[in-house]
């Protein structure tokens, strides 16, 4: 049981690598324009599915959500790459995910830091 997790993991890391690469590099999408980073893939225990987390780095909330949708409707053609290099007998189905932890983060930072500001004045 152990060892399925271990595969498991080791598959989300090279999916993660594999998925950025094929975005960025392979993919060519003009409508893909803003910068991305894949944060996490969680493939299922029977690799049929993999949902796969991403984080758009934008100032325009509809940027943000272009570059997005773009992804998630290239779904298909981002399977079929990752199955050209991908060691395994079928690539799970991806589902995109839309991550803004970091942009909630970076929000949480400065409202804290503004907080911060006010009691040194």
């Amino acid at each position: 049981m152990k060892r399925q997790g271990n595969r498991t993991e080791k598959l989300n890391g090279e999916f993660q690598k594999e998925i950025y690469e094929i975005i960025t590099r392979r993919l060519k999408n003009p409508l893909i324009t803003e910068m991305i980073s894949i944060l996490r893939v969680d493939t299922s225990k029977d690799l049929s599915h993999a949902k796969v987390y991403v984080s758009v780095f934008s100032t325009s909330p509809e940027k943000c959500l272009a570059t997005f949708n773009a992804i998630k409707d290239d779904a298909k053609r981002i399977r079929y790459e990752l199955a050209k290099t991908s060691k395994i007998r079928t690539v799970p189905e991806l589902h995109f995910i839309l991550d803004d932890s970091m942009a909630y983060s970076d929000k949480m930072n400065k409202l804290f830091l503004k907080i911060k500001g006010d009691e040194n004045s």
